[in-house]
């Protein structure tokens, strides 16, 4: 669910009319709801009720520092993939032992600032990585925590660039080679294991794959623990997906993945920790953008945006779906018009949409791309010195910028002219 909904005719964010924060701050901007970010984390803590768990938002989803505080403040904790984000994670005021360190490509500088600074643990993913880290950690005197990322080899039936957990993708080690790291890992100094970690892709749509998927984690589980190993916490990793089309069947509800894990994993005895991102911040954001012209084509219409793949550039990296509705709720029964909704890059690719079905548009109206939380903000650019679009947030009946548009001056005195030129 999201607290984006029509009243009165008028598409609302909570209790703010959307046109009153685009007169406001002028489009295109992203626009976020506190409520529903709130209640999407809130689901999946109640869903690992039944056991120890941590709830570790995965901040590559969107790292807007008003996002992480409004996340902290429930107690959630972070799942980071660089020294940026976990700098982000702290200034945000999220204490160390909630901050779990992932990514494929850690850096000797980013594990010498995270064990600075706290650190609940490493989630490792190579040998040439875990020896990295018990260099860095000994020299520093101190021991890391490590769970060992696994590869089960389980097509999560997603998109293929998303997808994490098969045995030709980049991520982690082979399941079938566990014991023999595990065994690396007990030698080494300044390394203290503390669990398994296992992510199989993002946006999965179904609980098979991540069933199977844990099955294999329970059994390493049984078998690392025959041979020593202390193993009291199990990394899921995060993945479930959301409905980008409504008409799409919805994917499973937290509450159904709760009671699957608890099944597949709940009798080991470890603390359960999940990573979710897109699933809590996905619905909670729109991007709200202007229609600047209504173009004939020789065979179609084109809705030309003030937003572009600068902005949100998931339709042209994933041929991404987003459902796009007007600001101002169409009157029942009006007759659709199909559009190729376009941004003003120049590219060919920047296009959202080909043929969607509309109420007629004119200049100067608004629409709204849904689910546009998650993905989208952080991996906008300034392509075609397009400066980045700011982020809004509200809460109940109030607004605020926690994103400011920059200058075209703040844009290009980022640059600098060598004296030789």
């Amino acid at each position: 669910m999201d607290h984006f909904l029509y009243r009165d005719g008028t598409l609302h964010a909570e209790n703010v009319p959307i046109p009153d924060i685009a007169a406001s701050v002028g489009t295109p901007f992203y626009l976020y709801s506190a409520a529903t970010l709130r209640r999407h984390y809130q689901l999946f803590t109640e869903a690992l009720g039944w056991g120890p768990h941590l709830v570790c938002y995965a901040m590559k989803a969107n790292s807007n520092q008003a996002i992480l505080k409004l996340m902290a403040d429930m107690g959630a904790g972070m799942d980071v993939v660089s020294g940026g984000e976990y700098l982000r994670a702290r200034a945000a005021g999220v204490p160390g032992e909630r901050i779990v360190f992932s990514g494929v490509g850690k850096t000797k500088e980013e594990m010498r600032l995270a064990l600075e600074g706290g650190v609940r643990q490493f989630n490792v993913e190579s040998e040439p990585e875990m020896a990295a880290l018990s260099q860095v950690a000994t020299a520093m005197g101190t021991t890391a925590p490590i769970t060992i990322r696994v590869n089960p080899d389980v097509d999560a039936k997603t998109h293929a660039k998303i997808a994490t957990g098969k045995s030709e993708n980049k991520f982690g080690i082979p399941i079938s080679r566990a014991s023999e790291v595990y065994a690396e890992a007990a030698r080494l100094p300044g390394i203290e294991v503390v669990g398994i970690d296992v992510h199989i892709g993002s946006q999965l749509t179904d609980l098979a794959p991540f069933e199977l998927a844990y099955q294999k984690v329970a059994d390493l589980t049984r078998r690392l623990r025959s041979e020593g190993h202390t193993i009291r916490r199990l990394d899921l990793g995060g993945g479930l997906g959301i409905p980008y089309a409504r008409s799409n069947l919805a994917p499973p509800l937290p509450t159904e993945y709760g009671r699957m894990v608890q099944a597949t994993l709940g009798d080991l005895d470890c603390e359960i920790e999940i990573e979710p991102g897109r699933l809590i911040a996905g619905n909670a954001g729109i991007l709200v953008a202007e229609v600047i012209y209504v173009k004939e084509g020789e065979d179609r219409k084109f809705l030309i945006l003030d937003a572009a793949m600068n902005d949100l550039i998931r339709p042209a990296m994933y041929d991404a779906h987003h459902e796009i509705v007007t600001v101002i709720e169409p009157s029942p029964g009006v007759e659709q018009t199909p559009y190729d909704v376009v941004g003003p890059v120049c590219e060919s690719g920047d296009t959202f949409a080909r043929a969607r079905d509309l109420p007629p548009l004119r200049a100067g109206d608004l629409v709204a791309f849904r689910s546009a939380g998650a993905y989208g903000a952080v991996m906008a650019s300034e392509y075609n010195s397009r400066p980045l679009i700011p982020e809004v947030l509200v809460d109940d009946d109030q607004f605020a910028v926690i994103r400011k548009r920059p200058s075209f001056d703040e844009m290009i005195n980022r640059d600098t002219i060598p004296e030789w030129l």
